[in-house]
């Protein structure tokens, strides 16, 4: 795709969050601009508005031709970067900026434990409490797997029906998986923070024998 398609592609797109990408509009803008040499006028905008049969006040036409000029102006700004063939493709995402050093040296995994972490009277309190926090407790046995999952599948059930925010329910494998948990952890086999922790996944995570809807 040339530049002067990939413009015209652009330019007609950023009619769409004016609800105008389906009138006849921005083709003809485009055309008047590209006749004229020049960014995009008030006069044009008034002329190309008449030939489209649509009408708007002054103040629309000021907006428009702000908000038109600006992405123009913005498009022919990340057409002139260039960018050499050996640039690698963005695979992944990088946090390290240009001149930072980061130590690379390995260091042993240290998780501070909370203070003052005891067991609430009505469970259904530790429903927003942090991971590490829940961790103590599953960690001290002060609540187990078992019973914080039957609280927050009781609250998605509870819930659900207003904000829509589960899909599907493994109420079966979630409460297998907080049993083995448990024995795990009373057999002094603790694996880590995250050991016995209830969990969801977004619909887009396949999982063997169940549906992945998406």
């Amino acid at each position: 795709m040339n530049e002067v398609t990939e413009s015209r592609r652009r330019f007609i797109a950023s009619f769409a969050a004016m609800g105008l990408s389906t009138t006849l509009l921005p083709g003809i803008l485009w055309a008047k601009m590209e006749q004229a040499g020049t960014p995009l006028t008030s006069a044009m905008l008034k002329d190309a508005a008449a030939l489209a049969g649509l009408e708007f006040s002054d103040a629309e036409l000021g907006e428009m031709l702000k908000g038109v000029n600006q992405n123009l102006q913005r498009y022919e700004a990340m057409q002139a970067i260039h960018i050499p063939n050996d640039t690698a493709p963005p695979f992944y995402f990088s946090p390290i900026t240009a001149g930072m050093k980061v130590d690379r040296s390995a260091q042993p995994l240290r998780f501070s434990t909370p203070k003052d972490v005891k067991r609430p009277a009505d469970l259904e309190q530790l429903a927003f409490w942090p991971v590490a926090a829940l961790a103590q407790l599953l960690k001290t046995r002060a609540v187990t797997s078992v019973e914080l999952t039957q609280m927050y599948l009781a609250r998605l059930k509870k819930h659900n029906g207003k904000i829509n925010c589960v899909v599907s329910f493994l109420d079966d494998l979630a409460m297998s998986q907080a049993k083995q948990a448990d024995a795990e952890i009373a057999a002094g086999h603790y694996k880590g923070p995250l050991h016995g922790m209830p969990w969801g996944a977004k619909d887009i995570i396949a999982v063997k024998g169940y549906k992945t809807t998406w």
